[in-house]
């Protein structure tokens, strides 16, 4: 059996990339999906709580959020502000 030695690999990743003043061709323009740097900071006006979570709440963030690359906390935070908001902005009377 042959060794992979990876010869292609690097026969191709030390070629030279020809650049020439061709069009691009059809561009389309599409809108920035992307938020303001600002709305990426995290908020200052949290506050540090002492909370009882059921086990398997915990258990089901901690899973759900190490899919997701972000500590638990955040996302549990994340789901508590955006419950908060949209309560507030659909108060009932």
């Amino acid at each position: 059996m042959e060794q992979d030695t990876g010869v292609k690999v690097r026969e191709f990743m030390s070629k030279k990339i020809k650049y020439t003043d061709e069009g691009i061709g059809k561009v389309t323009i599409v809108k920035d999906c992307l938020p303001h740097p600002r709305e990426l900071l995290l908020k200052d006006d949290s506050v540090k709580v002492t909370i009882s979570l059921s086990k398997e709440s915990v258990e089901f963030f901690k899973s759900e959020a190490a899919t997701a690359h972000v500590p638990y906390q955040k996302m549990i935070r994340m789901l508590l502000d955006k419950y908060t908001k949209h309560y507030k902005e659909n108060k009932r009377a």
